[in-house]
């Protein structure tokens, strides 16, 4: 504990006592202190904030870990320390850039060029810099600063997006749950609406983060039931438009959730997928995600309907049976022509008319994997055997 007093960053003083913490602890305010000294100040018989002065409803005194972990790596940094180019530099510049953001003083080029630093920063994954962004509670500030509508110039909200992806790997996905809150829901929905394409993107993404987690399944669980917002990320993919692959990604994302999947079909997935695998054949980057995605829906009877229902629905499968470079596309296929010509008597006419019996037939004479090819022969079997039941087929 013989660090220079100058060489303290702000950060790992003491309000009270302005001594490096030994032992740090957060009130119910967020502040942090040195035990010892809050101890005391409590002890008095003070019942606030010593910093914000603010009454303490919950006198709870909580061990900062993080920032204890913080001052021990500083700490350790030994006589290789130098205030130019230090951890105590990137803790004040942080919490200068944090100061910066938080300011309703700031003009917009400065917030912008602090966005940008972030974007910086955070592409250096040393476990300090790690430490920092989530002891200054960045990323909940950039979610309120996005979604609270703290923010409202797109170029402001395109950096801060993108800032917020980079900090999500950094660590919990809890402060995403404030977009539970039913009017950063409507923010939500609204950039969806009337964002750029950047803005759009980032929103697909933020979908697949929010499902990766147990921390937000229930984001998951509201995101994919929203009618609009369903909506809105279907009419990207079917406008096969140079972000149509983010938003297949964030459809498969939601369907990870069983609960989303009729809400999902509701909101034409099935219809979205299939113009965008059947309609642009030349950038179908992302077709066997979109199979699969198909191949999860087709379990519920609505979706069955709506495959039938698409003018190219059945056709699209058939088309997608014999695919000599994508064998996985070609397993999907033929397990969703299964489960919905087993269901519907359309369907198979359909397929047959379509051509799938010559399409089985090449599958089954290419190097396709085992399960595909008894896949195929299943397929074969029931339509024949369906075939001879209905005579009016013959």
């Amino acid at each position: 504990m013989n660090k220079s007093q100058n060489t303290i960053p702000h950060l790992f003083r003491c309000p009270i006592s302005l001594d490096l913490l030994e032992d740090p602890v957060t009130l119910c305010t967020g502040q942090t202190y040195d035990r010892s000294n809050i101890e005391k100040w409590l002890a008095a018989g003070n019942l606030t904030c010593p910093v914000t002065m603010q009454k303490l409803h919950d006198p709870t005194i909580v061990p900062n870990n993080t920032l204890r972990h913080l001052i021990n790596q500083w700490l350790q940094l030994g006589p290789q320390f130098d205030p130019c180019d230090s951890a105590a530099a990137t803790v004040d510049s942080l919490a200068s850039i944090k100061l910066t953001l938080e300011s309703h003083e700031t003009t917009l080029g400065n917030k912008l060029q602090a966005l940008e630093k972030i974007i910086l920063l955070s592409d250096e994954y040393c476990s300090f810099k790690k430490s920092c962004f989530l002891q200054l509670d960045f990323l909940p500030l950039l979610l309120e600063l996005v979604f609270g509508r703290a923010e409202t110039h797109m170029n402001f909200i395109e950096l801060a997006l993108r800032c917020i992806l980079k900090l999500l790997p950094l660590g919990s996905f809890e402060p995403l749950n404030m977009i539970k809150d039913e009017s950063k829901l409507a923010t939500f929905l609204l950039l969806f609406e009337k964002g750029t394409s950047s803005v759009k993107t980032s929103l697909c993404h933020f979908i697949e983060s929010a499902s990766s987690s147990s921390q937000t399944e229930e984001l998951c669980s509201i995101l994919g039931n929203s009618h609009e917002i369903v909506h809105e990320i279907v009419q990207i993919v079917s406008q096969n438009c140079e972000i149509s692959e983010d938003a297949i990604k964030g459809i498969s994302a939601l369907c990870s959730l069983q609960s989303n999947r009729e809400s999902l079909v509701r909101g034409g997935a099935i219809n979205g997928i299939i113009k965008y695998i059947s309609s642009c054949c030349e950038r179908r980057n992302l077709a066997p995600l979109g199979m699969r995605i198909v191949e999860k829906l087709v379990e519920l009877e609505s979706a069955r309907e709506a495959l039938v229902n698409h003018p190219k629905g059945i056709e699209t499968l058939v088309n997608m049976v014999f695919r000599v470079s994508d064998q996985e596309c070609s397993e999907s296929a033929v397990e969703v022509l299964l489960t919905v010509c087993g269901d519907l008597g359309r369907a198979r006419e359909e397929a047959i008319g379509a051509g799938i019996l010559t399409q089985l037939l090449l599958l089954l004479q290419s190097q396709c994997n085992n399960t595909t090819k008894s896949k195929a022969r299943m397929l074969l079997k029931l339509l024949r055997s369906k075939w001879t039941e209905d005579p009016k087929q013959s």
